[in-house]
């Protein structure tokens, strides 16, 4: 069965599981307190924010984002397709940015429905989305978790995930990617419940702020 995060509850029926599931989980829950809910808009804007906001830093990402909203207003697939890339560079944005963007336009103006992986499991909806140009595996994850709520998504290849787990199991040298997802697959079917206590964890540990720190190797759209 799916599992879609909507609201505090089913954070909270996951950190119930993995408590039970995890001493090390649970021993985080209890530093950290609850993890933010972090929710973001679901289709092309959250998507396209996610590209968007790769490889820089929050401030420029938003900055970028303002930006790129004013010149696509509305944005939709058919003003990202038609658009020539004078309009694109007005946001801020480079030109791998720029393809991916166009590919994910294209593929939503011939029928790829975003919405409608809510309805696949995690790894089936994963795979979908990777199908599409420019979109790598941390993208897609990031999608997944954030914007349509999948519980079971996991974004093995981001760095802060990584280190947070380095930091638990006490690891000599930080996971990668495939060992992350060996890892995590004893958090089934709330990886995304784990993602975000260890996102809280890893801000606890590096007084920083907890979010997705991607790992620039994953994805194409730099």
């Amino acid at each position: 069965m799916t599992i879609i995060i909507r609201s505090r509850p089913e954070i909270e029926t996951g950190i119930a599981a993995l408590r039970a599931l995890d001493s090390r989980l649970a021993a985080i829950h209890d530093l950290v307190g609850e993890p933010p809910l972090r929710l973001y808009p679901a289709g092309l804007e959250g998507l396209a924010w996610i590209i968007v906001s790769q490889q820089v830093s929050v401030a420029s990402a938003r900055a970028i984002w303002a930006r790129t909203k004013a010149v696509f207003d509305p944005l939709t697939p058919e003003r990202l397709i038609a658009a020539p890339d004078e309009d694109f560079r007005a946001g801020g944005l480079s030109m791998p940015k720029i393809r991916t963007l166009r590919a994910v336009a294209r593929a939503l103006a011939e029928g790829f429905d975003l919405d409608g992986l809510a309805e696949l499991d995690a790894d089936k909806a994963h795979a979908e989305l990777v199908k599409l140009k420019g979109i790598g595996p941390w993208t897609a994850d990031v999608y997944l978790m954030f914007c349509l709520g999948h519980a079971d998504a996991f974004a093995a290849g981001d760095l802060a995930l990584q280190e947070a787990a380095k930091m638990l199991l006490v690891l000599e040298e930080r996971p990668n990617a495939l060992e992350l997802a060996a890892i995590a697959q004893a958090w089934r079917p709330w990886r995304a419940v784990a993602a975000r206590l260890l996102f809280a964890y890893y801000a606890n540990r590096k007084n920083r702020p907890g979010a997705p720190v991607q790992d620039g190797a994953e994805n194409d759209a730099a």
